[in-house]
């Protein structure tokens, strides 16, 4: 570096990156919020300017409104940041994060790898759409290490999908290992990072894509659905965003201005649910009811060793898995019981969520755990009331 070179930005902590980040400048005269902005048909001033803008149109140059436009830009901008990525594309739902990637990559005749507890509409896609184009996907366990997974490669195996944690039954992957043997098949590495959101840095873990629902908590108040697809390269950049453009996905820019609005207070929401959820685990883990509680950063639970090394915190969405003796019917009663909890999919607003999760899952190489299991999300409701809910709930069953 130049000796008159100016010294580098110090490092802000998360909380205060996500108040500042993609605003307008601290002192500048004005709201403090940047405006929505809202559009479709874009005028040039000239044909050969039209014509040079075409050439840059995933260059943030303003084209056509599926492009996107400045309020796009700065919530790419925000995820980037989280995630210690170069550039985002923001989709319309997570669902569709899941599907551009996997699609600008996959084509006739290649493979993916896919870990058995993967999100339930991603393993749709994989079952029952990419063999229509001639993709074949492989389920492994989510709990495989490099040895086994290398076992598993084939010459034609293009990308390896992770997800760590597993969406209902919490499994923590080893990335680093298995990216490493990615890398070395020169194939593509993506991962649903939503559970991680900030405490797991995909790119610094081997991860060429990271795949969120920002429906969650950058959203935060159940009220959007939007997604993003970030990566650490310009070239995957384009990649991601020539498919996107090419299938026609775009995200509502009033979604986008309402996850700005709700990413400025994520910290704050984040932390405490994080902290209430791993309170609520503890304390359900000394119940005689509950046979196994699947909370990675709680002590003990599955995967706990790997999530201590690769995480710096926990989100609020865990799983319990009841004692065998427990049927389908007792588990209803438990959760119909809550009057708390909401009954629903999703997490990462701010309400409590429960869902019984054994008859909706699959696994072909994985067994699901023994026992009943349901999930819990908790949100920013009093630990104390959570508790006492869950207790009440707890004694409806049989005894």
């Amino acid at each position: 570096m130049p000796d008159d070179a100016p010294p580098a930005a110090p490092k802000h902590g998360f909380a205060t990156r996500m108040s500042h980040a993609a605003r307008p400048p601290i002192r500048a005269l004005g709201f403090v919020n940047p405006p929505v902005h809202r559009g479709s048909t874009v005028t040039s001033p000239s044909c050969e300017a039209r014509r040079d803008n075409a050439k840059h149109r995933f260059d943030r140059v303003m084209t056509y409104g599926t492009q996107g436009g400045p309020t796009h830009w700065q919530l790419e901008d925000v995820v980037a940041e989280i995630e210690g990525g170069t550039q985002c594309t923001i989709t319309g739902t997570g669902l569709s994060a899941v599907t551009v990637p996997l699609m600008a990559w996959l084509k006739s005749g290649d493979r993916c790898l896919m870990p058995d507890s993967v999100y339930g509409p991603a393993r749709n896609l994989a079952e029952n759409v990419l063999p229509h184009w001639g993709v074949e996907t492989v389920f492994y366990d989510p709990c495989l290490d490099a040895a086994g997974l290398e076992a598993l490669w084939t010459p034609n195996t293009r990308v390896l999908y992770l997800e760590s944690p597993g969406s209902h039954t919490f499994e923590v992957q080893d990335v680093p290992a298995l990216t490493a043997v990615a890398k070395r098949h020169g194939a593509i590495s993506m991962i649903d990072n939503t559970w991680g959101i900030h405490t797991f840095q995909p790119f610094a873990h081997g991860c060429d894509v990271s795949i969120q629902a920002l429906t969650k908590y950058v959203g935060g108040h159940s009220d959007i659905l939007l997604g993003s697809v970030t990566v650490a390269s310009r070239e995957h950049h384009y990649i991601i965003r020539g498919m996107a453009s090419a299938l026609g996905h775009y995200a509502s820019p009033d979604d986008c201005w309402l996850a700005l609005r709700g990413v400025r207070t994520m910290p704050v929401r984040l932390r405490h649910q994080a902290d209430s959820a791993l309170r609520v685990a503890a304390w359900l883990a000394d119940r005689p009811e509950v046979m196994q509680v699947r909370h990675p950063a709680l002590p003990g639970a599955p995967g706990h060793a790997i999530w201590k090394r690769d995480f710096t915190g926990a989100c609020s969405l865990f799983g319990v898995v009841f004692q065998p003796r427990f049927s389908e019917a007792d588990i209803f009663r438990f959760v119909d019981g809550l009057k708390l909890f909401g009954i629903g999919a999703s997490w990462g607003g701010y309400e409590c969520l429960a869902l019984p999760t054994n008859g909706g899952l699959q696994r072909r190489v994985t067994a699901l755990p023994d026992g009943q299991a349901v999930r819990l999300h908790i949100g920013l409701e009093e630990v104390a009331d959570v508790i006492a809910d869950l207790e009440q709930a707890l004694a409806l069953l049989p005894q």
